[in-house]
């Protein structure tokens, strides 16, 4: 089964119950989002390859490490805008490739609307950012053309996973790393996660209907 990561940390209990209580304000939901985002991209790439190097501090030579490895970070729009912001924080080189999908409310399914990722020089890593992973399609559908466009190392971060959904993408992707802050336990008649937070991209982009 794919790599399951689930952060286990008083902040991350805190900014969860905020995210998912109802009477939460748009602005205080997105800048949760990216508290959770940062803490989900601090675990997630505590194990990037790196280089010696050595910095002239004001002082003497200091031996020193950088990042060894392209970095990139992949929301699928529009619900994963709301965690690229934290993650270049953390990475401020790190490259943005975007990937479109909308969900077909019949099917529940993924349809992609766009994609510019190119068709060779693939990052080392790539960072999918979706706040919600509910049935998985949208994930698999990323994950799929990350493999195609030849990233040796596709790691996934969401905030909320349901069950049903991630036991899906860890069967069809053992060898993907997942990080997560909560998983619930199922998906409701229309597939939103319960209990969930309700639709995310309209809590960040406030178009609750």
């Amino acid at each position: 089964m794919g790599r399951l990561n689930q952060l286990s940390h008083p902040l991350v209990a805190h900014h969860l119950a905020t995210m998912r209580d109802e009477k939460t304000s748009p602005a205080e939901f997105r800048a949760t989002v990216s508290r959770l985002a940062m803490l989900l991209g601090v675990y997630a790439t505590e194990d990037l390859p790196m280089a010696a190097t050595t910095v002239r501090t004001p002082l003497a030579d200091c031996p020193s490490q950088t990042l060894a490895v392209r970095v990139g970070l992949v929301p699928i729009l529009r619900a994963g805008l709301g965690l690229v912001e934290p993650l270049h924080q953390l990475i401020p080189d790190a490259e943005v490739w975007h990937l479109g999908m909308y969900r077909n409310e019949e099917t529940a399914e993924p349809v992609s609307y766009y994609d510019k990722l190119p068709s060779r020089d693939a990052v080392d890593v790539a960072l999918v950012l979706d706040p919600m992973l509910a049935t998985g399609g949208s994930i698999r559908s990323a994950v799929e053309r990350l493999i195609r466009w030849g990233v040796p190392d596709i790691r996934v971060l969401s905030v909320i996973a349901a069950r049903p959904g991630l036991e899906r993408v860890q069967a069809e992707f053992p060898d993907v790393s997942i990080f997560v802050c909560a998983v619930d336990p199922s998906l409701n008649d229309q597939q939103f996660i319960v209990p969930g937070l309700g639709d995310a991209g309209d809590r960040i982009f406030n178009t609750v209907d």
